[in-house]
């Protein structure tokens, strides 16, 4: 038998940044390293793609060999229909169920009845004792279902349950806009229902401060951990006041945050976060602080509508941010919860997304995995700082109640969700399947009941009112041009006047394709046209009343005046242009063209003057 070959590591060359870095010039080709190796994020952080590996750090995520915790989203406005999902999720291989009712934040439209009875019904046959229930409430009803589970499963011994009751006032507040006393009888309130659950002999987190919804409304990464903290601190300050002390509050409350497509920053989040949550006890005097619980569900506002399948690569990516950056439980929604309620087809695959990351991929067996590396230490350092620096800045305001009723987070977020529209619109920031390569006429998934539509809420009424921080979706532009076009009959497109050979006009043609179907415009080739004649003659032929001319600058600058003038005489309504010529912007335009078609400029706007040529309109509910 041969004798295995025996590895001396310490044999091999040390590599350097030094050696790195010359290997990149040779694939950046003279290009500077800052604009093409350098992200900049929406909070002004600048990270480097190459910074140097760490020797000596510390473990953040120390969960090794243990697998977070698989739950699922029990959401079904039946609860009969709800227990058949919660069994068979378990059966599946969920860990745990999170209850979410009707009025919650991430509710999505949905969500179990408020009633002790629905509550009893959902969890029929349900082994409380062997599973993680998380109960996701809203409308300030979250006392009413923790005392009414608690009733419920009152003959279990408390002690062995994994139930987090998720008490989250100041998360209704932001999310409804109003609450029915002020801030103190809110506060006073919490500290006596928790008192109420551990004198009945609870002891898993009770309180939840939750980035979700702060994500949701357009928050950046620094700006979730940021209101997660301060809401983190106004409960350690409620159960303070109750007559708790700081080292028995902290094990009561757990976190919830997003779990995103940027795969760097997403895993980055739950190391920065239990970095600041430690320094803050500390600040507090709690000599030891506890670790902290982290729930993680992938992010509602990166999901789409169309090509909804794009989800499941979305929901892979964030599933497994996630569980490197050291998430104690996780939720990956179905690939159609943006549609309506998913069926249980989508319910396995967001079951299986987890279930082949934690029994195939074994991802969980390294205890914090990403330590030391270069690119996720900078990044959850600088998550850390900016996160504890603006943290401050909420505190110097008077907390995060304080910032919600002068509006000033309700403007920073704001100002974080104009500049990421801002990147949608332009396509800089991509979105597969909806603003790019998009599928016209691709089937839909079913789903069990349609996304309801949103409706602008009443004017809000309560001893205590706010700007409530409003759900959305990336994709919402782009969908809402895709649903008007397709009502349109006939289908709206768009004739692709190709000037000369294929070598002239194919990428143009295929970038002016890409972006006029992201609005619902079909775009057919056509061979390329050598002169005005057959030009026309294909326009008419086509049935299109829009025209985009594609081709080279050369041809171009000696046919696109004439092309674009004979096309507008041939009815055209309206006439762009692939591509961007400066210099000959002003006489293209008055020979007929009405916008141009290139990479960086505003696809929306350009969009919307097509559905405005053909006299596209959205409906009243419609944006």
């Amino acid at each position: 038998m041969e004798r295995a070959l025996d590895l001396d590591l310490a044999s091999f060359p040390a590599t350097t940044r030094e050696d790195w870095l010359k290997l990149v010039e040779g694939v950046l080709k003279g290009a500077p390293y800052d604009r093409r190796m350098v992200t900049h994020t929406y909070d002004g952080l600048a990270l480097d793609a190459l910074p140097a590996r760490r020797a000596d750090t510390q473990l953040i995520a120390t969960r090794a060999g243990t697998p977070w915790k698989l739950l699922t989203r029990i959401d079904h406005t039946d609860p009969a229909a709800a227990n058949a999902q919660a069994l068979d999720d378990l059966a599946g291989g969920a860990d745990g169920l999170s209850l979410v009712f009707a009025g919650a934040p991430a509710a999505y439209g949905f969500g179990l009845p408020v009633t002790r009875e629905a509550i009893a019904a959902t969890l029929e046959g349900v082994m409380a004792d062997l599973v993680t229930l998380r109960v996701e409430a809203g409308r300030f009803q979250g006392r009413d279902v923790a005392l009414a589970l608690a009733a419920l499963l009152e003959n279990r011994d408390p002690h062995s349950l994994d139930l987090r009751f998720g008490l989250d006032p100041l998360g209704d507040l932001a999310a409804l806009g109003a609450a029915p006393i002020e801030w103190q009888a809110l506060s006073a309130r919490l500290g006596q229902t928790v008192a109420a659950l551990r004198l009945r002999g609870f002891s898993a987190p009770m309180v939840r401060a939750d980035g979700r919804l702060h994500h949701a409304a357009g928050a950046t990464e620094v700006q979730e951990l940021a209101a997660v903290l301060a809401t983190a601190l106004a409960y350690l300050r409620a159960l303070e006041a109750s007559g708790l002390s700081l080292e028995d509050s902290a094990p009561l409350i757990e976190v919830t945050l997003a779990a995103d497509v940027d795969q760097f920053l997403t895993l980055s989040k739950p190391r920065a976060l239990r970095l600041i949550w430690a320094a803050a006890l500390e600040a507090c005097g709690v000599a030891s602080p506890p670790p902290l619980a982290i729930h993680m569900e992938t992010a509602w506002r990166s999901l789409t509508r169309l090509d909804p399948h794009t989800n499941l690569l979305r929901g892979t990516l964030a599933a497994f941010a996630a569980g490197v950056g050291g998430a104690d439980s996780l939720t990956v929604l179905p690939f159609t919860q943006a549609l309506g309620l998913p069926d249980g087809f989508a319910r396995r695959l967001a079951r299986n997304t987890q279930l082949i990351l934690i029994e195939e991929s074994n991802i969980h067996r390294v205890a914090d995995p990403a330590a030391g590396a270069g690119a996720v230490e900078e990044r959850t350092e600088k998550l850390a700082a900016a996160a504890w620096a603006l943290f401050r800045d909420i505190e110097k305001e008077g907390g995060l109640v304080e910032a919600l009723q002068s509006g000033s987070w309700q403007r920073r977020i704001g100002e974080a969700r104009t500049a990421r529209a801002r990147n949608i619109a332009t396509r800089r920031t991509p979105i597969t399947g909806t603003s790019e390569f998009p599928l016209l006429g691709a089937a839909t998934p079913s789903v069990l009941a349609p996304l309801p539509r949103m409706h602008t809420p009443a004017p809000a009424e309560g001893a205590l009112l706010v700007e409530p921080l409003a759900p959305h979706r990336l994709a919402e532009p782009f969908e809402a041009l895709r649903a008007i076009a397709e009502r349109a009959e006939p289908r709206p497109a768009v004739f692709l006047a190709s000037l000369g050979t294929p070598a002239d006009f194919t990428v143009r043609a295929g970038f002016a394709r890409n972006l006029f179907e992201a609005g619902g415009i079909a775009a057919p080739g056509h061979d390329g046209f050598n002169d005005e004649a057959d030009l026309v003659a294909g326009f008419r032929a086509s049935g299109a009343r829009l025209a985009c001319l594609c081709s080279s600058d050369a041809l171009y600058l000696e046919r696109a005046e004439v092309a674009a003038q004979a096309l507008k005489q041939a009815g055209a309504a309206a006439v762009y242009l692939a591509g961007r010529l400066p210099e000959q912007e002003a006489a293209l335009r008055a020979a007929g063209v009405a916008g141009f078609a290139f990479a960086g400029g505003d696809a929306l706007e350009l969009l919307r003057s097509a559905h405005a040529a053909l006299g596209l309109a959205p409906r009243a509910e419609e944006p």
